[in-house]
């Protein structure tokens, strides 16, 4: 199929051209008109839900903006306040027209004669939307959205000294890969002690909003907060016995691979123990891999890894550079990770990231850019609602891309044996995120089914959940008041519940189309852009199948994955 980066922003038909939001009053009436627009046909019916679609894309993107302004700078208290105001006095009055409009929707006559085919996730969606809205809930919802970005602001403020010069905790991340063991173990402490400082305003936030969430659910009418957002996420496809599932399977066929990996990292640094600090180092005489430098370097060389791969993929890239789409190196004041925002307007999304000239910031580039390759490939289909795309499928696009991309690294590796290194790197990251992703969604599973807890029956819990998917090989002796809230620094059990299984079954989806391309990688990236072009237009299994791949999350599964990963690995 043939796909193009020269993306339009969408035009306006039905908002005027030079509409901004304001404030709810300026955007009240595009509501009414939608609300009370009388629908004779199915003609009527689908033009009103383009018109709806048109004022989603509008709306979203302001939200999306004041987030990135918001994130980018957290500093700026006007920022931080423009987004406060969307969240408290826009979105909460939105809510009562969104759920009028899908019932509107619903209760058509005109909607029985909609393709079957082209509206069934769309029309699935709605339905659980209405379902799911209590008018109790908006105040909730609303001072959610703003507590959730506390978390942004406190750890943005959290800086270590390092030779005399500060740093935020991303760019000291780099001294781990030093192979003086004395500062490295110094740079490790420092990191944590820093955030020891402010554990007790993170375990408050967190139990405020573990509260709020709970009440969310019971209003809707749900025994806890998990079952509730299952619904919300629209896991149609899968339940919480399969994420038990993937645990079990996490335990059987992962581990014992990152025994291995670590066993071999121990013998390479010739110690007679691991410890934490020592997971990222170097020997003696190797210097720490040093693929950029600057931002703009790293947007560069992206550039022509990705031109490597598929013309098309680099495009998407220029275009975000041309419309200055980037915010890309750490800095004081700035809150922590990397995202890619979709901006549904204007076609393009943003990538957000804390780049300090690290491998694990290529990881974070090519990644982000998958998901920048997926908004760009979704962004033709026609109403705004199609775009949204389940996350199991997105994080497939963003960590399909790092495996692709990795066989095009010489952008940012000249030297073969610093490329064969960051190959290594890139492929034990791929196995050693899964026991993690296993922890943080088991902890939570716990947390929500048992929301009255106290902070010490939820260290306890979060401690034995650690312990359960540890690998024997790292000491970590002498650490446990450190390990105790090693939970903190997990962004997604603040700003978005629950989100984080999708990294597992991705990745298992992810390691699918890599053995794909390695035998027939012009098929494998047919597949992929095939697949990411229906955007959410099909159900999760009818995605994977468009990827060439199985929706399965069995042990059987994820152990014939993981056999063929080994053996990539020992190839290398």
């Amino acid at each position: 199929m043939t796909v193009s980066a020269d993306i339009k922003k969408l035009e306006r038909h039905f908002v005027p051209g030079d509409f901004t939001i304001s404030d709810w009053a300026s955007l009240e009436p595009l509501f009414r008109n939608l609300a009370d627009r009388p629908l004779h046909s199915r003609g009527d019916l689908e033009q009103w839900m383009r018109d709806i679609s048109e004022v989603e894309a509008v709306v979203s993107e302001d939200a999306c903006w004041r987030q990135i302004r918001m994130t980018c700078d957290t500093t700026d208290k006007s920022l931080e306040d423009a987004f406060t105001y969307f969240c408290m006095e826009i979105q909460p009055k939105l809510q009562p027209y969104a759920d009028m409009l899908n019932r509107r929707l619903i209760d058509s006559p005109f909607s029985r004669e909609l393709d079957d085919q082209k509206y069934y996730t769309y029309l699935r969606t709605v339905r659980k939307n209405i379902d799911l809205f209590r008018e109790e809930n908006i105040p909730l919802q609303a001072e959610l959205s703003v507590m959730q970005q506390q978390y942004g602001a406190i750890a943005g403020k959290m800086t270590v000294e390092v030779g005399g010069q500060e740093y935020t905790l991303q760019q000291a991340g780099k001294f781990l890969e030093s192979h003086d063991r004395n500062l490295r173990e110094e740079v490790y402490r420092k990191i944590q002690d820093r955030r020891q400082q402010d554990k007790q305003a993170m375990h408050d936030l967190y139990s405020q909003l573990v509260q709020k969430r709970d009440q969310v659910a019971k209003n809707a009418g749900f025994a806890n907060y998990r079952d509730y957002k299952f619904v919300e996420l629209g896991r149609f496809d899968y339940t919480k016995e399969d994420c038990f599932q993937f645990h079990e399977a996490v335990k059987l066929h992962v581990l014992p691979l990152i025994e291995k990996i670590y066993e071999k990292k121990k013998q390479k640094l010739g110690l007679d123990t691991l410890r934490p600090w020592d997971t990222e180092a170097e020997p003696e005489g190797t210097e720490p891999l040093k693929p950029f430098a600057t931002g703009n370097e790293l947007y560069e060389k992206s550039v022509k890894c990705f031109e490597q791969l598929n013309p098309f993929f680099a495009d998407c890239l220029r275009k975000m550079k041309e419309m200055n789409h980037f915010d890309l190196e750490s800095r004081k004041g700035k809150a922590p990770g990397g995202y890619n925002c979709p901006l549904t307007e204007s076609g393009a999304p943003f990538i957000f990231m804390n780049a300090a000239g690290q491998m694990s910031d290529v990881t974070t580039m090519v990644h982000e850019g998958g998901h920048a390759v997926h908004s760009f490939l979704a962004h033709q289909l026609e109403l705004s609602a199609f775009k949204e795309y389940p996350m199991e499928i997105a994080e497939v696009a963003s960590m399909a891309m790092e495996l692709f991309s990795m066989y095009h690294w010489e952008a940012f590796f000249g030297d073969a044996a610093e490329l064969k290194r960051a190959k290594e790197h890139q492929l034990e990251r791929t196995i050693t995120i899964f026991p993690w992703i296993a922890i943080i969604d088991k902890f939570q599973h716990w947390v929500y089914e048992n929301p009255q807890h106290t902070v010490e029956e939820r260290t306890e819990k979060w401690m034995s959940i650690l312990n359960e998917f540890s690998t024997k090989s790292i000491d970590f002796t002498g650490l446990d008041e450190y390990r105790r809230i090693s939970w903190q620094r997990q962004l997604h059990l603040f700003e978005v519940p629950f989100y984080y299984i999708e990294y597992g079954i991705a990745q298992l989806g992810a390691i699918g189309l890599w053995m794909q391309y390695r035998q027939h990688p012009k098929q494998a990236l047919d597949n992929y852009i095939a697949a990411l072009s229906l955007g959410g237009t099909k159900t999760l299994p009818e995605l994977y199948k468009a990827a060439g791949l199985k929706f399965d999350l069995s042990p059987d599964h994820i152990k014939t994955l993981m056999a063929f990963t080994a053996k990539e690995m020992e190839a290398l």
